[in-house]
């Protein structure tokens, strides 16, 4: 089989989890100061994303890192160019980790308007999907935020995730849809019902040679995506922290069987520049173990 064909083959069976390691330009400040790395310690965009790629190669590398309980790994793009011992990011966490890379390829948010946040225009889109397909990335990852249950807003997001996530399958990658439902939206249970539907229709749209992955907030409801865990073009359905504790997400995890984890703040919590090697290991093996057990019910 072909390299994709093998990281399908993973990301649709194989039990685990995807860590999300695609903090970008303006979440990548407050992701180092959160690993102990003050503003003070570098000066410039290159200088901070030169910081945060050291913060990912050291999490990468880890030996608690690997395919074992790892089913993927979405990168920023800045990431995606970089190098981690000697190969492109992409090629290393396939070839050495077996971890199956994904692309974070959304430009930011829009402001709020109908109770959510659209997705900015993404410029060069083609370019980008057919750069990362020749460094070896199997899939992608965008991200749009629902504010409140707004049926025309929560129909807006749905059709633009889908509409750029056909993009993305005619580039011959698989896509992340991640509609986000803002953990603190007062009506939080009520946008997830018509976050559902919406996606029921794109989703019963699609032919039987297109799939998708998606990324959906812990939801209200236990087991409140099962219609979408079951759908036949959905590869896996991934659950994102939304700003939860590891604790409180894992809690939530476990009471929605068939999904699985794509954490980013709930997987690095805890970690530091300043720890040493055996601290550091320890402490996101911790964490990786906790969430693998959460992503399996």
């Amino acid at each position: 089989m072909s390299s994709f064909d093998n990281q399908l083959h993973k990301a649709r069976t194989q039990d685990g989890f995807i860590a999300a390691l695609d903090q970008s330009g303006g979440s990548t400040p407050k992701a180092l100061l959160s690993y102990g790395v003050e503003e003070s310690e570098y000066s410039g965009d290159e200088e901070m994303f030169t910081k945060v790629h050291e913060m990912r190669t050291r999490i990468i590398t880890s030996s608690a890192f690997n395919g074992d309980r790892i089913l993927g790994a979405i990168l920023f793009e800045n990431t995606m160019d970089r190098e981690i011992c000697g190969k492109g990011s992409a090629q290393f966490l396939w070839e050495d980790k077996r971890v199956v890379p994904f692309l974070k390829v959304d430009k930011g948010l829009a402001d709020e308007a109908d109770g959510v946040q659209l997705m900015k225009p993404i410029p060069g889109l083609d370019d980008l999907l057919a750069r990362a397909k020749s460094k070896g990335v199997f899939g992608t990852k965008m991200r749009s935020v629902i504010k409140s249950a707004n049926a025309a807003g929560v129909k807006a997001i749905v059709a633009q995730q889908f509409e750029v996530g056909k993009q993305i399958i005619a580039a011959g990658l698989i896509p992340i849809i991640e509609p986000e439902v803002d953990i603190n939206a007062t009506d939080k249970a009520e946008a997830e019902a018509l976050l559902l539907a919406a996606m029921a229709e794109e989703l019963n749209k699609l032919s039987a040679d297109q799939h998708v992955m998606l990324k959906l907030t812990l939801p209200e409801a236990n087991g409140f995506y099962t219609p979408c865990i079951e759908h036949p073009q959905v590869l896996r359905v991934v659950a994102l922290s939304g700003g939860y504790s590891r604790e409180e997400s894992n809690r939530r995890l476990t009471l929605n069987e068939g999904m699985i984890a794509s954490f980013s703040r709930a997987l690095s919590e805890g970690l530091s520049a300043k720890q040493s090697g055996d601290e550091f290991d320890g402490m996101l093996n911790g964490a990786i173990q906790s969430i693998f057990e959460a992503s399996r019910t």
